[in-house]
C-alpha cells in the first residue's frame, strides 16, 4: 500500500475505530498511514494541545503515541477484535511549539493474550525538520469488538 492510500481494508477498519474516538476527534488527529503491523498519525499544533508555556502538552503527546501505537497493534488482530491499553511508558525528548507531531506506532510482538507495540512520537516545524521528540512502549490487551 502507499503511504498515503487509506482505502484497504485495514486502513479503513483503523478509520472507522479511530473516528470513535471523542479525543482524537477533539485534538483534530489525523491517520496518515496504515500497515499491517504499523501505524501513521498526525496532530496539529492548535490551542487544544499546548501546555502553560504554549509547548505541546505531554498529555498529547502521550495520547497520541498511545493511538498509534493501539492501531499498530490492531492491524495484527482479526476481525472482531480491539485493542485496550494495559500500560504504557513514554519518555518526552524535547518540547516544541508549532508544527505538527507524527506518532509513528510499530508492533513488536503480536499475540492473543498481549500485544507489545513502540511508538516514535516526531516534531515537525513549519521548514518541515524532523526532530524525535519521545518514545514509549506499551502493552495492548485483545478485547472482543463490542459495537
Amino acid at each position: 500500500m502507499s503511504t498515503h492510500d487509506l482505502t484497504s481494508p485495514m486502513a479503513q477498519r483503523v478509520a472507522a475505530s479511530m473516528a470513535r474516538q471523542g479525543l482524537m476527534v477533539h485534538l483534530d488527529a489525523k491517520l496518515v498511514r496504515v500497515e499491517k503491523g504499523e501505524v501513521e498519525i498526525a496532530l496539529p499544533y492548535t490551542d487544544k494541545v499546548t501546555q502553560q508555556q504554549g509547548g505541546f502538552h505531554g498529555g498529547a503527546m502521550g495520547a497520541l503515541a498511545d493511538i498509534a501505537g493501539g492501531y499498530a497493534g490492531l492491524t495484527v488482530l482479526p476481525e472482531g477484535m480491539e485493542v485496550v491499553t494495559a500500560e504504557y511508558k513514554i519518555n518526552f525528548l524535547s518540547a516544541h511549539q508549532e508544527g505538527e507531531l507524527r506518532a509513528i506506532g510499530k508492533v513488536v510482538k503480536g499475540g492473543k493474550r498481549i500485544v507489545v507495540t513502540t511508538a516514535d512520537v516526531f516534531h515537525i516545524d513549519a521548514q518541515g525538520k524532523k526532530s524525535l521528540c519521545a518514545v514509549m512502549q506499551q502493552t495492548l490487551v485483545p478485547v472482543a469488538q463490542t459495537y
